[in-house]
């Protein structure tokens, strides 16, 4: 296909593909993100689209890459446009999402980004980088010997990390007598604005005590965003492209579901987005842990355990009757960990999910969900399996699914590929598995490298019904040793 999806061919597509109603020309430039990945694409960018199809024109988005420059590359020669494809059941529709004005390469270009960032027009920064790039030590606080963190503070005027560029610009606004950006974390991490304030103030106390004091200032909502975006393979691509009668190289798919709670503190403005469904709280807590102890640990057991089952997606892996047993224990647990006097609805949001894990048009890859498990567990499952020992309740579920990531980090040893998941800690967990140690032993290796229940009085506990579930799995699979924990008593 010779024709790219672009500002020149918008006018060709078929009816049947929604396309930006505005001109894209007259749009400013109002939001800078870090981190311009799928899930933005189908996320927060579809909903400064809605606002800029409503005449807020002054929010248009420079996208940036800090590592890869594969977004940049694919929407480049389309003028940063990209193809939504929402699947539900069996129909999927199509729209041309126009938020997006161009994309950066942070590495290519340090100083680009940081001009971009400086730019009184920038109001707005968001963030979409993995918990992994906040770069937390142990502790949680800022890991200030991490070879990047020192560069950064050596030459701050060539950042590598998301913390150089954004106090890097801070300063220089500082100087030139330009208002501080609010700073918009949208990644799955507790209290993701509080964290992100915190640990930028602690990289500006490294550079200046009077910097750090700015820096303090400004404003850093949290917010929480949920939306299954699965990784986009050559056959979407293809079949996007014949559609939209143009190629599009990098097309985005998700599920209708979509929702984005964000705290409402805005130094200098902000988007209508509460027309289109966002919703502006006071405190965003409640929900970002609605969210990650049922849908986000909900999604871990389903991974490693479907990957160990030798299932591919969400919808296979839940489909399975043990799996999906597994994971009704696992919200009888984690729900009643949940603040009740927040207006939340565990059951009704466990209904939703269950309607959004049965999709089957969605091929969200076990594989892609299982990345980082040492970065996401801890949130997702360990915290909650703490409160339900504090509240003098059961955790076997809980720890099931920490003792399923491990199997599955042993297997990539052994049986499954070695790159079938990744995690910052993969040297040391390869080097635990080759030591083929008795559970228990395994287990408080384990726990040690990745500072799961830290000192808690509760940890030896959790750690030996994580051992007695890993040693289930070892010996005798996914599926008898479920059936053991459904039948052998233990708290649901």
């Amino acid at each position: 296909m010779s024709k790219r999806l672009s500002d020149k061919t918008l006018a060709a597509l078929p009816s049947s593909v929604a396309v930006p109603c505005y001109d894209r020309a007259a749009v400013t430039p109002g939001i800078v993100h870090l981190g311009v990945g799928a899930f933005h694409r189908a996320h927060q960018a579809v909903y400064v689209d809605d606002c800029l199809a409503a005449g807020e024109r002054e929010w248009g988005i420079v996208g940036a890459s800090l590592q890869s420059a594969s977004t940049h590359d694919a929407l480049g020669p389309q003028d940063g446009l990209y193809t939504l494809a929402t699947r539900g059941g069996d129909r999927e529709t199509l729209r041309v999402v126009g938020s997006i004005g161009s994309v950066l390469v942070a590495p290519r270009s340090p100083s680009g980004l940081l001009d971009v960032l400086g730019d009184p027009r920038t109001r707005i920064v968001t963030l979409t980088i993995t918990e992994k790039a906040y770069l937390r030590n142990a502790a949680g606080g800022l890991d200030t010997g991490h070879a990047a963190i020192v560069a950064d503070i050596d030459t701050p005027e060539n950042p590598r990390t998301a913390h150089g560029y954004l106090v890097e610009a801070l300063a220089r606004r500082r100087a030139a007598g330009i208002a501080p950006f609010t700073v918009l974390s949208c990644d799955n991490l507790p209290a993701n604005g509080a964290t992100l304030h915190r640990l930028l103030g602690e990289f500006a106390a490294l550079r200046d005590p009077e910097l750090a004091k700015h820096v303090a200032e400004i404003s850093c909502p949290s917010s929480m965003v949920d939306r299954i975006v699965p990784a986009t393979t050559d056959a979407d691509r293809a079949r996007i492209s014949l559609e939209l009668g143009v190629e599009d190289a990098w097309p985005v798919l998700t599920e209708p579901f979509s929702q984005w709670v964000i705290e409402d503190d805005f130094s200098s403005g902000r988007p209508g987005w509460e027309a289109f469904g966002v919703e502006m709280v006071r405190d965003v807590g409640p929900f970002e842990d609605m969210k990650l102890r049922l849908l986000n640990g909900a999604h871990s057991a389903i991974a490693y355990l479907g990957l160990l089952s030798g299932h591919e997606t969400v919808a296979k892996s839940f489909g399975d009757p043990a799996i999906r047993s597994f994971v009704k224990g696992q919200w009888a647990e984690a729900a009643p960990t949940l603040p009740t006097a927040s207006g939340l609805d565990p059951k009704r949001y466990v209904e939703a999910l269950t309607t959004r894990f049965d999709n089957t048009a969605l091929a969200h890859r076990t594989a892609q969900i299982a990345n980082d498990g040492s970065q996401k567990l801890p949130q997702r499952i360990v915290a909650t399996a703490l409160d339900r020992m504090n509240a003098g309740a059961g955790a076997d579920h809980l720890m099931m699914t920490v003792a399923a990531w491990m199997r599955a980090c042993e297997l990539r040893v052994s049986g499954l590929a070695a790159q079938h998941f990744t995690d910052p800690l993969d040297d040391a967990l390869v080097r635990i598995a080759k030591r083929n140690l008795p559970a228990a032993e395994a287990v408080g290796a384990v726990f040690d490298l990745a500072g799961f229940a830290g000192a808690s009085k509760w940890r030896p506990a959790l750690e030996a019904l994580a051992a007695d579930n890993l040693a289930m799995l070892r010996t005798d699979g996914v599926a008898a040793a479920l059936s053991q924990l459904d039948t052998g008593g233990q708290s649901a």
